[in-house]
């Protein structure tokens, strides 16, 4: 054969370029704007890989990562929200919970001062009498607020091309928190992950507090009756009470129940052999899966989270940085992070779609 065969990584430079004159034939990176309903507007990195992975970035969404395929099956959760555009956010609607008007995708990113459910919380360090406290929505504030695109496209590297995007989310107020997350996601041609190194700074002056989750929501047709959960649970630190009240499994799903309230449960995993933790959805039937790498020095707590109801079918890995009783509590206990002005918190983890 003359050329590269696809599905085949990693792809050669020098022998991709004999059979094309555009690296787009195999795969790239590429700049669009959605134009239609409430996602009018929102900017756009298509990736390819070539390797059956596809995913976007949803640079006016805190970069975070919306639709993601793989061999031509969905596996991040398309919720009827949409790619909601930020500007028809309201934060403080519906006593916090309007979070939940715009969460769809793999990677719906929560914090950056603030994760788990909203509630008010002293706001001393900020020294401005006039606000005393401040309140907190669910998840915080930073999936809907646009990134400063830095940068996007591909490079190789020892004979291999990376496809990559970076940029900055700024999350600020006067007499308030300034918090920066510079983020990047990488992808090889030809393979079948997404690298994502995120690191948070405190831009400002003031000690701040600082939390941050990902809720990495995997969805229908990976998510299916029969698909199962994999993870080295050593114990389940806490449950909803709906677990009870419903029995239904978290680690063998059924498929879409009527009237199902969401099961959410906070698993204390044991680390693998190299300190990585790896937790996975599997579906035997298409023969495919999903795996979440992450650090379980960066991320100490993690939650399952089963919403199986009908027409909002998914379940979220959601590895975080504070355990379930949240702001109040982590403040009350000590677990509270603060960064100093100039301090950073660093997390890299990876997502892999995986064939069985």
């Amino acid at each position: 054969m003359s050329g590269p065969q696809p599905g085949r990584a990693p792809l050669e430079r020098a022998a991709l370029e004999r059979v094309t004159g555009d690296l787009a034939a195999a795969g790239g990176v590429r700049a669009v704007v959605l134009d239609d309903g409430s996602e009018r507007g929102i900017r756009v990195l298509e990736f390819r890989t070539g390797g059956g992975l596809r995913f976007d970035v949803l640079v006016d969404r805190a970069m975070d990562i919306g639709l993601a395929e793989f061999d031509d099956h969905s596996v991040g959760w398309r919720s009827a929200t949409g790619f909601r555009h930020p500007g028809l956010h309201e934060h403080a609607d519906e006593d916090g919970l309007s979070w939940l008007r715009s969460m769809s995708g793999l990677v719906v990113t929560a914090g950056l001062d603030h994760t788990l459910f909203g509630g008010e919380v002293g706001a001393a360090q900020y020294h401005y009498p006039p606000r005393p406290t401040v309140r907190h929505g669910l998840h915080g504030r930073v999936a809907n607020i646009p990134a400063r695109l830095t940068g996007y496209g591909e490079h190789w590297e020892a004979g291999r091309c990376v496809l990559w995007a970076e940029g900055e989310i700024r999350q600020a107020a006067i007499f308030g928190e300034h918090l920066v997350l510079h983020r990047r996601i990488e992808a090889g041609l030809g393979g079948t992950e997404i690298r994502l190194a995120d690191s948070v700074r405190n831009a400002g002056f003031d000690a701040t507090p600082h939390m941050f989750l990902y809720h990495i929501n995997v969805g229908w047709p990976l998510l299916d009756e029969g698909a199962r959960f994999e993870a080295p649970i050593a114990t389940t630190r806490w449950r909803s009470d709906s677990v009870a009240e419903q029995a239904v499994s978290h680690l063998e799903f059924p498929g879409p129940q009527p009237g199902f309230v969401e099961q959410v449960y906070e698993h204390e995993l044991m680390p693998d052999p190299d300190g990585r933790q790896r937790v996975r959805v599997v579906n035997d039937r298409l023969g495919r899966g999903f795996e979440l790498d992450y650090d379980p020095a960066a991320f100490p707590a993690f939650f399952e989270w089963l919403n199986l109801r009908e027409g909002s079918y998914a379940v979220g890995l959601e590895p975080s940085t504070h355990h379930v009783a949240g702001d109040a509590a982590a403040r009350a206990d000590g677990s509270m992070i603060w960064l100093e002005h100039g301090e950073q918190r660093h997390y890299q983890s990876v997502l892999r779609f995986t064939r069985h």
